[in-house]
């Protein structure tokens, strides 16, 4: 990692210092019972600054703090739920809205860190895959570790409608430089992609507790961008 790790994480002190905590747990527990490795801090405060970078207004450490919550929800779903947590970490940890590969580049991020900080090859292996599936969010059958990420990402989709409102309109400060009538346009069209999914959600209890609402939200959304 870089000397980036001194940036402040744009986070109040205590929210900072709990996603601290939490990183360096899940970078303990993925490193296995007797392996070491360097001070897990200067990593998650790398990692901090870059999801507090000032063209970010819905990927920040709240979504950050978000998926890692869910991901608890669901960690008994997933056959490795601290390669999980370690995804979550990096699955937006490059983003610019204008670019396309920010998933790519994000898991080879991940790729350079997490053998420096001592994770195992096959933990970092399987952290890079899962950051990639959040191109699709389309994990295959039986893949638990990537429906409980990719649930997890998505779960603000079944948001109480003022929440989602609120997410809606991050969205569209992230893409603030796209033409509203470009960007309307672009939106429906994920959304309908969205809705034309068999199931939003692939764990049992995303799709039993979030899908419904989840559907609601996105139908409610679509119908305020093509009036």
């Amino acid at each position: 990692m870089t000397d980036d790790s001194a940036h402040e994480s744009g986070s109040s002190p205590d929210a900072a210092d709990a996603l601290r905590a939490r990183w360096s747990d899940a970078l303990v527990a993925a490193r296995g019972d007797d392996a070491t490795g360097p001070d897990p801090l200067p990593y998650a405060d790398n990692l901090l600054a870059r999801w507090a970078e000032p063209q970010r207004r819905y990927h920040t450490t709240a979504h950050l703090t978000a998926v890692l919550d869910r991901i608890d929800t669901l960690a008994g779903h997933a056959d490795d739920p601290d390669a999980v947590r370690l995804a979550a970490w990096f699955h937006d940890a490059v983003y610019r809205p204008d670019r396309s590969e920010n998933e790519e580049r994000s898991a080879a991020l991940a790729e350079r860190a997490l053998p420096e900080a001592g994770v195992p090859d096959a933990v970092t292996a399987e952290v890079a895959r899962l950051v990639r599936l959040t191109v699709t969010h389309d994990p295959a059958d039986g893949d638990t570790n990537g429906e409980v990420l990719c649930d997890a990402d998505l779960a603000i989709l079944a948001a109480a409608p003022k929440e989602y409102a609120a997410y809606a309109a991050q969205v569209r400060d992230e893409y603030g430089f796209v033409p509203d009538e470009a960007f309307r346009g672009g939106r429906a069209a994920v959304l309908r992609q969205l809705l034309g999914l068999p199931r939003l959600f692939r764990t049992p209890h995303g799709f039993a507790e979030w899908e419904p609402r989840a559907r609601q939200n996105l139908l409610t959304e679509l119908e305020l961008l093509t009036r």
